[in-house]
């Protein structure tokens, strides 16, 4: 038989109703579902010695033989269900195989973790004769579901961003849809079926259809605890900046020392660079410049004991640096279309030629409080003008250093001589105190700095906030 995928999986958890769903499946004459596969307890179901001819052990040693033999099924359709504890060794294997048809089941993670607790209560998995019903009252656990939560959640946005990037997509199905014999045979033409159900499995019995009242001996105490879950993370920080890559050729190292430097923006580039010479009494001229992967790997491996380090700034004082070295200078034609565009679009009084006379303090102030006003609504997506790497957010570049390694240590502006005397220390090497960083032109901040700036910069850089715990300057 021509056939559209050359296997499925149901991504599901314990408790979604995943083996009803399996047993409808098992229904289609040419498709065949083989439980949990790779489950590290038993080989799809328990006391089930081989599967397709391959034993338990030999699947322990190599799971993608048993892979192969699912896949390579010539009769039917065939598949098997994998949460997220199972062989994480085929589990970018599957992810990433568009000849692998994806079906995922959801259910209301309190309803499930309150029957995986019954479950593990009474030790009964399945009911297949309500004569043989167990029942349990459970106590409610808010800290363990909101490990158990945590789990489920971080698992399926992997697998959705996994979809997502590689452009596949999958079928998804919710625990209440598992009795709509339409979504079950919608199920069926997804996967390419010739065949379709004229009624649904009554094999298996809904075990617990109380109310979660009579399950849970601690009811009250469950309704003021999930009270407290943010079920639809309304306190996150909503981030629309593009992803940055790790720039690995802006590192800098030092000439000798197991010193390395990621910078995030090129403000303090010159200081952090005169301090990696000193360490090793060298010329600036002498430092590591202009890595690729592969060499940084081998000057890692060159130089044991090393130490990777990148600043982090409060955001008003970087978003001021920024903007006297980069957006006031007239002559600077890297930004002179940014510039243009923040004059037209963005109303910002930017000295236009080079005889205009510079701006006093509180035309400084102003211009800068509208500056702040821009990198709001650029860092959010809603500009034209690009997202460049002198103002994005410090957390979102660190992000990008993470995709090849993260900085062993995030040391802070206001506090970097303590921090990197520390580095040193760790590395074993003698200390040199860094040199002052130079001063940006025009009035020093302290001069026109008030809490409406930091506000419109808080407002701009709110995950830096958060992720950094940056207060108010003091000056």
């Amino acid at each position: 038989m021509t056939k559209q995928f050359d296997y499925f999986v149901i991504f599901a958890e314990m408790r979604t109703g995943s083996n009803f769903l399996e047993d409808n499946i098992n229904g289609l004459a040419d498709v065949i579902c083989h439980g949990e596969a790779f489950n590290p307890s038993f080989l799809g179901y328990p006391e089930v010695d081989s599967l397709l001819g391959v034993t338990e052990a030999q699947r322990n040693e190599n799971p993608f033989a048993l892979l192969e033999k699912i896949k390579n099924c010539e009769d039917k359709i065939a598949g098997f269900r994998y949460f997220h504890n199972h062989d994480a060794r085929i589990f970018d294997v599957i992810l990433n195989d568009p000849k692998c048809a994806k079906i995922i089941l959801t259910r209301n993670p309190l309803d499930s973790f309150i029957s995986w607790k019954i479950a593990v209560a009474t030790g009964q998995w399945k009911l297949t004769n309500t004569t043989h019903l167990k029942t349990a009252q459970i106590e409610f656990s808010l800290e363990q579901f909101e490990d158990y939560l945590t789990e489920m959640q971080n698992f399926q946005i992997e697998v959705q961003r996994s979809l997502q990037v590689s452009g596949q997509s999958a079928f998804y199905v919710r625990y209440e849809d598992l009795v709509d014999l339409d979504v079950m045979n919608g199920i069926a033409r997804f996967l390419g079926s010739h065949a379709q159900l004229d009624r649904l499995s009554k094999k298996l019995k809904r075990q617990n259809p109380r109310p979660i009242a009579e399950k849970v001996s601690n009811f009250e105490e469950l309704e003021a605890a999930v009270s407290s879950i943010d079920w639809f993370d309304l306190a996150r920080t909503p981030n629309f900046e593009p992803m940055r890559g790790a720039a690995i050729p802006q590192y800098v190292a030092a000439p000798k020392s197991p010193l390395l430097f990621m910078p995030i923006s090129s403000w303090p580039d010159l200081q952090i660079e005169s301090w990696l010479a000193a360490m090793d009494q060298a010329d600036p001229k002498e430092l590591r410049r202009n890595f690729g992967q592969r060499p940084l790997r081998r000057w890692k491996n060159t130089h044991p004991n090393h130490r990777s380090f990148t600043v982090v700034h409060h955001p008003v004082a970087r978003a001021y640096e920024v903007f006297c070295r980069h957006i006031l200078p007239i002559k600077d034609d890297r930004y002179a279309e940014l510039r243009r565009g923040l004059r037209r679009v963005h109303n910002l009084a930017l000295p236009e030629h080079p005889d205009d006379p510079p701006l006093s303090t509180a035309q400084m102030r102003s211009c800068f409080g509208e500056f702040l006003n821009f990198l709001k609504f650029n860092l959010a997506g809603q500009t034209a003008l690009r997202v460049d790497g002198a103002w994005a957010s410090q957390s979102q570049i660190i992000q990008g250093f993470c995709k090849f390694a993260a900085p062993h240590m995030i040391a802070r502006a206001e506090t970097l001589e303590e921090d990197l005397k520390l580095l040193a220390h760790h590395a074993g090497l003698s200390w040199q105190a860094p040199p002052p960083a130079p001063r940006p032109q025009g009035p020093a901040l302290s001069e026109i700095y008030d809490m409406e700036l930091e506000s419109l910069a808080r407002e701009a850089y709110a995950a830096d906030y958060t992720n950094f715990g940056f207060k108010p300057l003091e000056f």
